[in-house]
């Protein structure tokens, strides 16, 4: 048998598929028989590209399943996907042909063990607390008695009914503006968050702001947990109260505002006092504050007749006066003459002192001292000793010198006599040279008896 022959026999061309046809074949009869499935399991090897998909690996203990999240459904994906996370899913099993590997096209993912949305509540609460927006620090105390008030709410709603009704009842003169919004839906949070932007922008801009809307469940008040909403809460410069839902309820606009109410209509009984309640206290203050004058003036005027009562008659105020003035008027002479006595023995003390010899004697001492005073200083005079023929040796600028060293080196010199003196210079053996004469006055010696005592 020639080998044609045998390949014919045992490969019939009928029955050879290319790898393709084999992988499409798969594809249909894999999706036919899956077509809908659910499937649990660990999320692993997560991938987020810039495209938008998801990709990810599901497995259990023993096996894995390649699985894809495309964009249109990840858009739709209320919490963030996390590594290890245990998932729930439904969706369809395909072959991704290029490569020839099954993998499941996923159309929904709920955590296991926790709801979508109360995960993704969780996830976003912890984020936007990290960033500091629920800070209490940051949040502003509600204006006692606010003169205008905006609203965020449903028009259509049971709770703007009520929390009119309380608003009007409680502060008849109350400004109220209204920004209806829809409070769930496919694009209520950008609604809710544009009207809480938009009460700043208003002149005058109200005092005060409530966000509110009914109950429901955690699907219909999601749109009070979308980040935008919440951010808007948290800048608005106006203080805001969050009412939204039973008071079982919580979302993230009630972190995020300064004042959260467990309703609509307890919103409105904290955003303004009653105003009979007001006028009723106010009018209790003022009575209060009446009977404290009247009780203060009638304390005054009986602390003004006790004074009045204990005064003395004004004789019997001055007789003391009288009695001093007349006791200092007989001490007064006594007293002159007394002084005038001292005085007097003081003054014959001293004259004694004062006798012509006694001054004449300490004047000749003094004289005696100055005159041995003045001869110590004749003889100390720099200009003494040129009578005895030396001479004092200076530079031009009047400065003694006392060495040859300091004569070489002022090279101009100045010779002092007892009757001028003469300038020279530093010839170059060393030796002063003559230059020019200048007449001095003499040195005048103490007149002999200029000292002397006088004649009597």
């Amino acid at each position: 048998m020639s080998a044609t022959k045998q390949q014919t026999l045992f490969h019939p061309a009928k029955s050879i598929l290319t790898v393709s046809q084999l992988t499409g074949l798969l594809r249909t009869s894999i999706e036919s028989q899956f077509a809908d499935l659910w499937l649990e399991g660990e999320v692993s090897n997560l991938r987020m590209p810039g495209s938008g998909h998801v990709y990810c690996t599901l497995k259990d203990e023993f096996s894995q399943i390649r699985a894809v999240l495309f964009r249109s459904s990840a858009v739709r994906l209320k919490f963030s996907l996390q590594e290890g996370m245990c998932i729930i899913v439904r969706g369809r099993l395909t072959v991704y042909e290029p490569r020839g590997e099954y993998q499941i096209v996923l159309d929904s993912v709920e955590p296991k063990g926790i709801g979508a949305l109360q995960l993704a509540f969780e996830q976003l609460k912890k984020r936007l607390a990290g960033e500091g927006l629920f800070d209490e620090a940051k949040k502003t105390p509600l204006p006692p008695y606010p003169s205008r008030v905006g609203i965020v709410t449903s028009p259509t709603g049971a709770a703007i009914r009520d929390m009119l009704s309380v608003l009007h009842r409680r502060w008849p003169t109350l400004q109220i503006i209204i920004v209806p919004v829809p409070v769930q839906g496919e694009g209520a949070a950008a609604k809710i968050a544009e009207a809480i932007r938009f009460f700043p922008t208003l002149n005058p801009r109200p005092d005060l702001l409530i966000v509110a809307r009914g109950g429901g469940s955690i699907e219909d008040l999601w749109a009070f947990n979308e980040e935008e909403v919440v951010r808007a809460a948290a800048e608005s410069p106006i203080p805001l109260i969050s009412a939204v839902g039973h008071e079982t309820d919580t979302t993230l606009i009630d972190h995020a505002s300064d004042r959260r109410a467990p309703t609509p209509t307890a919103a409105a009984e904290m955003a303004v006092p009653v105003r009979t309640e007001l006028l009723a206290e106010l009018g209790e203050f003022a009575h209060r504050a009446q009977h404290c004058l009247t009780r203060r003036t009638e304390r005054a005027r009986e602390r003004f007749d006790l004074t009045i009562c204990r005064w003395p008659e004004p004789q019997a105020i001055f007789q003391p006066m009288n009695q001093r003035l007349d006791n200092l008027t007989e001490r007064l002479p006594r007293s002159l003459a007394a002084r005038a006595g001292n005085a007097r023995a003081d003054m014959n003390l001293i004259a004694g002192r004062l006798r012509q010899d006694l001054v004449d004697q300490k004047i000749a001492r003094l004289r005696e001292k100055l005159a041995a005073t003045w001869k110590m200083a004749d003889l100390a005079h720099p200009e003494r000793p040129l009578q005895r023929g030396f001479a004092r040796v200076t530079d031009r600028a009047g400065k003694t010198l006392a060495s040859v060293a300091a004569a070489t080196a002022a090279r101009e010199l100045r010779l002092r006599f007892t009757d001028g003196e003469i300038d020279a210079a530093v010839g170059a053996s060393g030796a002063p040279a003559p230059v020019e004469r200048k007449p001095k006055r003499a040195y005048v010696a103490p007149q002999p008896g200029l000292f002397d005592a006088p004649e009597e």
